[in-house]
């Protein structure tokens, strides 16, 4: 039996599931997801994750230097970040060149192989509780954001997965959001992982 594929996930709040079960967290459904659909292919372990509340583009690139996951090739390697940048107020130029070098990183992470990468899309957090009475701004903010992240990550050759319109559904499908208000629930990173997973078991066959 061939030893199980080693996958990465960089972020934020979101790849660490801030709020959410360490179960449910989307890189872990994911995982789960593959090895049910995919008894016969390849079987990946579980995800390690590297990934912080708050962080932004500068706070990852400091974070997988701590920790040392640039010492090995990861099978698969998934990058989601940006909304930090948002909502701290950094400027689209600092995210535009951080995420171009992250990208680079996690491509180089993968054993230098873009088709073992993918980039998720920044979701909306306007479509919140927290976020609803400034809806129109934020969204209109992680568009362009969004939009950097398309761009940069599409002349890599990296795949792109855009959950955006997932987190937008929010509040005409209910329980979307987490009990804080603020982050994706539990059934929400199951429609993400619905929406890519037969997209990423390409990439590892």
């Amino acid at each position: 039996m061939s030893p199980a594929l080693r996958y990465l996930a960089l972020g934020d709040s979101y790849t660490i599931g801030e709020s959410v079960a360490d179960g449910a967290r989307w890189p872990q459904q994911l995982v789960d997801s593959l090895n049910r659909r995919h008894q016969d292919g390849p079987v990946l372990s579980p995800a390690t994750i590297v990934a912080t509340t708050g962080w932004t583009t500068a706070d990852l690139d400091e974070g997988i230097d701590a920790s040392q996951v640039d010492t090995s090739t990861w099978d698969l390697v998934s990058l989601l970040i940006g909304v930090n940048n948002q909502y701290q107020g950094l400027s689209l130029a600092a995210y535009d060149d951080e995420f171009s070098a992250l990208l680079e990183r996690a491509i180089s992470l993968a054993g230098g192989r873009p088709e073992r990468v993918f980039v998720v899309s920044i979701p909306d957090y306007g479509y919140t509780p927290f976020g609803q009475p400034n809806q129109e701004a934020i969204s209109s903010d992680l568009a362009v954001f969004n939009a950097t992240c398309l761009a940069k990550t599409q002349a890599r050759g990296v795949a792109h997965m855009d959950i955006t319109p997932i987190s937008q559904q929010w509040p005409n499908l209910a329980g979307l959001v987490a009990t804080d208000g603020l982050h994706p629930s539990t059934l929400q990173y199951a429609l993400w992982v619905e929406h890519f997973v037969e997209e990423v078991a390409v990439q590892i066959q």
